[in-house]
C-alpha cells in the first residue's frame, strides 16, 4: 500500500493502490461505474463492486459529482432529487468521507464503541472498515448508535455545554451524507448566511456589518437562539429537507441520526426528541437547512419591499425603516436604517419565524443597541467612533474583551508551575503557536495595540516562569535573565527558538468580497478569446 498526500484534503491515510473506474452519473444522481456515458434519469442503479480509489482520485470524482448536483439544483429551483442514496455508499464518497474524518482533530476521540480512527486503521484496516460500512448501507442494515455526550466548558463563563461524539462509523456516513447534500442546498442558501458554509467565513459577516454600519444602518438587533442545536424541531427540519430530497432512504438515514439518542457521562440512555447533537459532522448543515427559513423570510421581505434605492427612499419618507440580516449559524444581527422602534418591532417578527422550528430567542443575549454604543459579534467588538484628531466617525472592529481574556487564560494554563518540567524552548514554541492562531483570526481589525498588550502580558508570564524554573540556589536576577535567555533586547530566545508573539502577525484590512460569494462548485464561464 502507498499513502498519497493531498494538500486539499489534509494528511491522507493508506487506502489502496488500486484505482476504481471513474464515477458517472445521470441527472437523478444515480451512479454508474461502467463505461463513459451518463445514465438516463430513470435508468436502474449499477451497484456492482468496484475497487477502492486512492484519496486523490476520490477527491476529484466527488468534486465532479458535487459540481453536477450543484448545477442541477441551480438550474431548477423546484427540483427534488431522487436516487441519491447510492452515492452515499459509493467508494469515492466513502474514501473522501474517511479522509475528512481521519484527518480531523476529533479523530483522536472515540464514541460509545471506544474506537478511534487510528485504532481502526491499525487493527481493522481502512479498506475492510469502509467495505463493512458500504455493505451495511447497501443492504439497508445500517443503524446509527447512540452519541456519547460529554460536557465541556462554555468559554470563560463557568457554564457547560453539551457535545455529542458519534462513533467513527457514524461520522463516516455523516460525512458522506454531507458531501451529497451540501452542494444541493448551497444552491438555495441565501447570501446573508455565513456560518459553516464552504468558501465563507466569519470575516465576511464582519465586513458585511462594517459596510452596513458605514451606510446608515446604525441600529442593531443583536440576537442569539437559545440552545439552537438542542431544540430544533425534527418535523420542521425534515420538512425543509424534503423540499429538495425525495429519496426516502436519504431522509430515513438523516432521521435515524436525529433519533439515535444519547449516552450520558453517567451511562444512562436518553432519547432525542428534538435537536441535532452538537459535534456531529452533519449537524451544522442540518442547522443551516432549518434556519434557512429565517434567511428566506427576510430575503423575501427585502426583495419585495426594499430591493432598490427608490423603495428604500419611499419607506424612509413614510417613517418606515429598512433592515438587513447577517447570520452566522445561530448568532445573527439585524442592521436597521431607521429608529430604535423599528429594531424593537423586529424582535417579534424573528420570534414568529423561529417558533415553527421549535426555537426561541435567548432574552439575556437579545438586545437593541446603537452602533455608537457598540456590540460584540463573533469575537469582535464593533463600534462607531470619532477618528482621533478629526470630526469624522468610522466603524471600528477590534478583539473583544472576552476574546483577549481567552488567550490570556490559555497562556496562563501553559505557564502554570506544574509545566516547569518542560524546556523553555518547548514552552516558547507552544505559546507562539497559540498566539499566532489567535492573532491570525483577529488581524483584520484595529488590533495592533491589542496585540502589543497581549505580548506584554505573555512576556511577564514567561519571565516569571523562567525565573522560577532556573533560579537554582540563588534567585535569578533580571540582569542574568537577559544575559542567558534573551537575544535582542529583552526578547526571549532559547536554543534557536525565539518568542514571536501576536505582534509578529501583520494587521491587514480584510477585502470585502460582496454578498454573492461563489461556492467551490460554481463553474466559471469560459473566457472569450479576442483577436488582436
Amino acid at each position: 500500500m502507498r499513502c498519497r498526500l493531498k494538500a486539499r484534503m489534509g494528511r491522507s491515510r493508506c487506502i489502496t493502490q488500486s484505482r476504481g473506474k471513474p464515477v458517472h452519473t445521470g441527472k437523478s444522481g444515480s451512479v454508474s461505474a461502467q463505461g463513459g456515458k451518463a445514465m438516463f434519469e430513470d435508468a436502474p442503479v449499477n451497484t456492482g463492486a468496484v475497487g477502492w480509489p486512492d484519496p486523490d482520485s476520490a477527491y476529484f470524482a466527488v468534486r465532479r459529482m458535487q459540481t453536477k448536483l450543484h448545477r442541477w439544483a441551480i438550474e431548477d429551483s423546484g427540483r427534488r432529487f431522487g436516487d441519491l442514496f447510492n452515492l452515499i455508499y459509493d467508494p469515492a464518497f466513502l474514501v473522501a468521507a474517511w479522509e475528512r474524518v481521519s484527518t480531523n482533530k476529533g479523530a483522536k476521540t472515540a464514541g460509545i464503541d471506544k474506537a478511534t480512527a487510528a485504532m481502526i486503521e491499525t487493527w481493522v484496516g481502512v479498506e475492510t472498515f469502509l467495505e463493512q460500512i458500504r455493505n451495511s448501507l447497501k443492504s439497508g442494515e445500517f443503524r446509527p448508535v447512540e452519541v456519547r455526550q460529554v460536557m465541556i466548558p462554555k468559554g470563560n463563563s463557568g457554564k457547560l455545554r453539551k457535545l455529542g461524539i458519534p462513533t467513527v462509523a457514524d461520522r463516516v456516513v455523516q460525512a458522506s451524507l454531507k458531501l451529497v447534500l451540501e452542494p444541493i442546498f448551497e444552491a438555495d442558501f441565501k447570501p446573508c448566511s455565513y456560518g459553516f458554509r464552504p468558501n465563507r467565513r466569519a470575516h465576511d459577516a464582519i465586513s458585511e456589518i462594517h459596510l452596513l454600519g458605514t451606510s446608515g444602518y446604525h441600529w442593531v438587533l443583536e440576537c442569539d437562539i437559545k440552545a439552537c442545536f438542542d431544540e430544533i424541531g425534527h418535523t420542521a427540519l425534515m420538512d425543509h429537507l424534503r423540499r429538495r430530497i425525495k429519496d426516502k432512504r436519504i431522509c430515513s438515514t438523516v432521521k435515524a441520526f436525529l433519533k439515535s439518542g444519547l449516552l450520558t457521562e453517567l451511562g444512562s440512555k436518553e432519547e432525542t426528541q428534538t435537536g441535532t447533537p452538537q459535534g456531529g459532522i452533519l449537524s451544522p448543515l442540518l442547522a443551516n437547512i432549518a434556519l434557512s427559513a429565517l434567511d428566506e423570510y427576510f430575503d423575501q421581505q427585502w426583495c419585495r419591499e426594499m430591493g432598490n434605492d427608490g423603495q428604500r427612499r419611499q419607506r424612509r419618507n413614510k417613517g418606515l425603516g429598512n433592515w438587513r440580516l447577517v447570520r452566522y449559524c445561530d448568532d445573527f444581527v439585524l442592521m436597521v436604517f431607521g429608529e430604535r422602534r423599528h429594531a424593537e418591532v423586529l424582535r417579534e417578527e424573528v420570534s414568529a419565524v423561529l417558533a415553527p422550528l421549535g426555537l426561541r430567542l435567548a432574552p439575556e443575549k437579545t438586545q437593541v443597541v446603537h452602533i455608537d454604543e457598540g456590540f460584540t459579534f463573533l469575537g469582535f467588538d464593533i463600534r462607531r467612533m470619532r477618528k482621533r484628531g478629526t470630526s469624522k466617525h468610522y466603524v471600528y472592529t477590534k478583539p473583544s474583551t472576552k476574546a483577549v481574556q481567552s488567550i490570556k487564560d490559555k497562556v496562563k494554563v501553559k505557564t502554570y508551575r506544574s509545566t516547569r518540567y518542560q524546556d523553555l524552548g518547548e514552552l516558547i514554541a507552544d505559546v507562539n503557536r497559540s498566539l499566532a492562531g489567535w492573532a491570525n483570526y483577529f488581524r483584520h481589525g484595529v488590533s495592533k495595540a491589542t496585540f502589543s498588550a497581549v505580548d506584554s502580558f505573555v512576556w511577564g508570564r514567561l519571565m516569571r516562569w523562567t525565573r522560577a524554573k532556573y533560579a537554582g540556589k540563588t534567585r535569578l536576577s533580571m540582569k542574568e535573565l537577559r544575559r542567558r535567555f534573551c537575544d535582542q533586547g529583552w526578547r526571549f530566545a532559547y536554543k534557536g527558538v525565539v518568542f514571536a508573539g501576536a505582534s509578529s502577525v501583520e494587521v491587514t484590512r480584510y477585502r470585502y468580497r460582496g454578498r454573492n460569494i461563489p461556492t467551490p462548485w460554481t463553474t466559471r464561464p469560459a473566457t472569450a478569446v479576442t483577436g488582436s
